[in-house]
């Protein structure tokens, strides 16, 4: 599960150096397992930058799961959700 907030437009060109990143990465060269335990660090921190802070609003998307809290911020909750089929 990927996780992000909304950012300052002042990070944009920090976030096109990511892409630019991202797009000349090899899949290949991902180790599966490290990803999973940083997806895992990244939801722990920001579940507990969301301690002591008022749910606003939790809303359901096809791909993501919004929180918005009592400060304005929204946090993107992205990933497998998962359906029953059968």
């Amino acid at each position: 599960m990927a996780i992000g907030t909304e950012t300052d437009p002042a990070d944009n060109g920090k976030i096109e150096a990511l892409l630019k990143d991202i797009e000349d990465l090899d899949l290949q060269d991902i180790d599966a397992d490290s990803l999973r335990e940083w997806e895992f660090e990244q939801i722990r921190s920001v579940l507990d930058d969301l301690a002591g802070k008022t749910i606003r609003s939790a809303t359901l998307e096809d791909t993501r799961i919004v929180i918005e809290t009592g400060d304005g911020n929204r946090y993107f909750f992205f990933g497998y959700m998962g359906g029953g089929g059968g």
